[in-house]
């Protein structure tokens, strides 16, 4: 169901792309803009793993140095059938984990020291499932696919916008006067209606992972207790230093207590996922 929600909203981005950029950028202008913004989004996820890690001060950890870390990422990688990742510590109190990397064969996974302090094995065991499930179900090129998309629509936007101002559209006067509104009320919506489907998507990748790590595991509790700890504890400790751009890669939302609103949040609310994972 996750999957299917994932196509629809990234086929709602391409139509929408589609038609503001015939709309408002002509067919030129839109090609111009997607291509843009897909060469800014192919170098992000091509680079996304060392750029991620190297902004944390991620430190790569032998087996002899996290002994059960490695023990439960081997279990599960060999459930999945994916390559073992590379496994990373970042040193950090707040409880939080997360997955990066282009492929599964050029995958990360990394944790923060407060949550392996805070996790017994079961509950780090449900946590680095669905970090794993990101790996597996790809969501990082979903994710860039997502942004390339919605990158595109901005620049469109921002290009009919000053197209509009500085007398780009249009023809005769009346009609000119009544364009430069309608294409200035585009340039507004627009971007914020590709921001809450870009949002969406990765809201829909979250599910998803909660599920695949519940099925690669066995049971959903593992997880479902991790996520509970997570937002009891989470307000507890000063929140991650992290760049909203990233923060749709962790299992727990960094910039959770600064959200204004679900709509602009990439993640579902923590309890809304231990709701789904337990069915009640």
């Amino acid at each position: 169901m996750n999957g299917i929600k994932t196509a629809v909203l990234l086929g709602a981005l391409t139509g929408a792309l589609l038609i503001i950029g015939n709309l408002l950028g002509g067919q030129g202008g839109m090609m111009l803009a997607l291509v843009f913004a897909a060469g800014m989004n192919f170098f992000a996820y091509w680079f996304s793993d060392k750029m991620v890690l190297a902004m944390h001060r991620a430190k790569p950890v032998t087996r002899d140095q996290a002994p059960e870390l490695y023990a439960i990422m081997e279990g599960l990688t060999a459930r999945a059938g994916t390559p073992m990742p590379k496994l990373y510590i970042v040193e950090a109190d707040a409880p939080n984990a997360f997955a990066t990397g282009r492929n599964p064969s050029h995958a990360a996974v990394a944790c923060t020291t407060g949550i392996l302090r805070l996790l017994d094995r079961n509950e780090l065991q449900g946590v680095l499932a669905h970090e794993l499930s990101h790996v597996k179900n790809r969501d990082i090129l979903i994710s860039s696919v997502a942004a390339t998309l919605a990158g595109a629509i901005t620049m469109l936007a921002h290009m009919a916008k000053w197209g509009a101002i500085f007398g780009g559209y249009g023809g005769r006067d009346n009609d000119r006067h009544g364009n430069i509104f309608e294409v200035l009320a585009m340039a507004i919506i627009a971007p914020i209606g590709a921001a809450l489907i870009q949002m969406a998507v990765s809201r829909s990748r979250e599910y998803q992972a909660d599920a695949t790590g519940a099925e690669m595991v066995g049971n959903p509790y593992g997880l479902a207790s991790a996520l509970q700890k997570l937002e009891d504890y989470g307000k507890r400790v000063p929140p991650l230093d992290v760049s909203p751009a990233m923060n749709h890669l962790y299992i727990s939302n960094p910039l959770s207590g600064q959200a204004f609103m679900n709509l602009f949040s990439t993640h579902p609310p923590l309890k809304e996922r231990v709701r789904r994972l337990l069915g009640r």
